[in-house]
């Protein structure tokens, strides 16, 4: 009753301004998101899906504030050069050649197609809700980036050279707002490039000629730059205005400046973007996540160690989106076991609590600056030790912090192996008590079994048996 929406109160740190900003939605009660997806010439490794579960908070966030959100995760299927620089080997036709195809439209989009689904059950595999999610293909819009760079063209932005049309940075004079980038430093040339024939080194390819494998256009054959992909994408299906665009902290300085100049200089509004948000890169044993060097892992290396997919999950959600995390098979293995420990603990907890209202305000409060997982997770380990609390009221009010930490709570994959045998005794005993309706005795045994350390659930299957401590 009264007061602001719930959605002023959610706090994010917009790298547009570099600062902790009170979040608006542009219509009352919808969210627009885009968030940069996989390139799909391979299998996504943790550092790629580690990004989705960021995201998925943020919309989680969102959701239990009471806001409609509309999002797209993108599938680039061609054209993303190994050098954000507009050059080098496109990824996909590097991802043909190790799969023996030739490089042709049609087997881009089949292998990419591949990719894309598995990438699909990676994330469903990590609980990232998908719903009112569109997942569209680059390929299927080059009619839509042509339009563009039609536009950007009229306006006086593109200029041809040999290989292609540029994007002139020199009149658009906001270019590097985003992070502040210095645009008189080209010292690092692998990221804004050696052709000679741009008039700025950090000119950016709109569209790039190619006479073996590409699509038409007004300009000769070939293939839309990488960037100009995200714009056209954004404004087609969500259109001119976003409220938030999310990426990696590696394509502020050149992928996401581009995407900005171009459609803003397009649309002529300003910005782009209202929010822009970047989360940190993952390290493998304090290293770069290297393909070639063999530091990279799977989820699918994670699942082959039966270590669940909501581990994972719960190991990404103990560092802050904004900081830096080293992934080790040690620091898995211990997020599995505080995550384990939480299930267990959940799964003997009886139903028909209600929501604490303390501890709600103060999860709200973590979960609402800038997504504090970390302090947020805090919070539910504070919950659980609070003796004050009902057993009924706990489960309850984890139930509703679940619904932003997707860790699935109340479905329990972890069993007991080896039970014991005063154990086994206790469970047939109570059994038969249950069958002959003598439910005091019935209650009397799940406290033996308790106190002996284990923790009871009925279900349809039959008693579900976990370890609490």
């Amino acid at each position: 009753m009264g007061g602001p929406p719930r959605s002023q109160m959610i706090h994010l740190h917009n790298t547009l301004g570099n600062k902790l900003e009170e979040f608006k939605p542009i219509k009352p009660g919808h969210v627009s998101m885009y968030h940069c997806g996989p390139t799909v010439y391979g299998e996504q490794h943790i550092g790629n899906l580690s990004m989705f579960v960021f995201t998925d908070i943020l919309r989680r966030t969102m959701e239990y504030d009471g806001l409609e959100v509309k999002q797209v995760i993108n599938f680039t299927d061609f054209g993303h050069l190994s050098s954000d620089a507009d050059e080098g080997e496109d990824k996909m036709t590097k991802g043909l050649k190790q799969e023996g195809l030739s490089p042709t439209i049609e087997n881009m989009k089949k292998m990419g197609e591949k990719y894309a689904q598995l990438f699909l059950e990676d994330i469903v595999k990590l609980n990232i809700e998908i719903h009112n999610t569109n997942f569209p293909y680059a390929s299927n819009y080059i009619a839509q980036q042509i339009e563009l760079i039609k536009t950007l063209e009229e306006k006086g932005f593109a200029y041809q050279t040999s290989d292609g049309l540029y994007f002139d940075i020199s009149k658009y004079p906001e270019y590097g707002k985003l992070g502040h980038v210095n645009t008189n430093d080209n010292s690092n040339e692998s990221r804004v490039g050696l052709n000679s024939e741009k008039r700025n080194p950090r000119d950016f390819a709109l569209w790039k000629f190619n006479p073996d494998v590409g699509w038409l256009s007004p300009w000769g054959q070939g293939f839309p730059g990488w960037h100009i992909e995200c714009s056209a994408m954004i404004i087609t299906i969500l259109g001119p205005q976003i409220d938030i665009h999310t990426g990696g902290i590696e394509h502020i300085a050149v992928h996401h400046n581009n995407e900005m100049a171009q459609s803003e200089s397009a649309t002529g509004i300003s910005p782009f973007s209202k929010f822009w948000l970047h989360r940190a890169h993952l390290q493998i044993n304090d290293s770069k996540i290297a393909k070639s060097e063999g530091n990279v892992v799977y989820l699918s290396e994670i699942i082959e160690k039966n270590i669940s997919p909501l581990a994972l999950r719960y190991f990404f959600l103990g560092s802050h989106y904004k900081t830096s995390t080293n992934f080790t098979w040690e620091a898995l293995t211990s997020a599995e076991n505080a995550y384990r420990k939480l299930k267990e603990f959940f799964a003997t907890l009886p139903q028909d609590g209600r929501i604490n209202d303390k501890y709600k305000k103060e999860f709200k409060e973590t979960i609402e600056n800038d997504l504090n997982t970390p302090e947020a997770l805090a919070v539910v380990w504070k919950l659980v030790k609070d003796d004050s609390l009902s057993f009924a009221d706990k489960r309850a009010t984890l139930l509703d912090f679940d619904r932003v930490l997707g860790l699935k709570l109340d479905e329990n994959e972890y069993e007991i192996k080896d039970i014991p045998e005063e154990i086994q005794k206790l469970l047939k005993e109570r059994e038969e008590a249950r069958n002959s309706k003598d439910f005091k005795k019935s209650d009397e045994l799940r406290d033996q079994i308790k106190a002996k350390g284990f923790g009871l659930k009925d279900t349809e299957e039959g008693q579900k048996l976990n370890k609490i401590n």
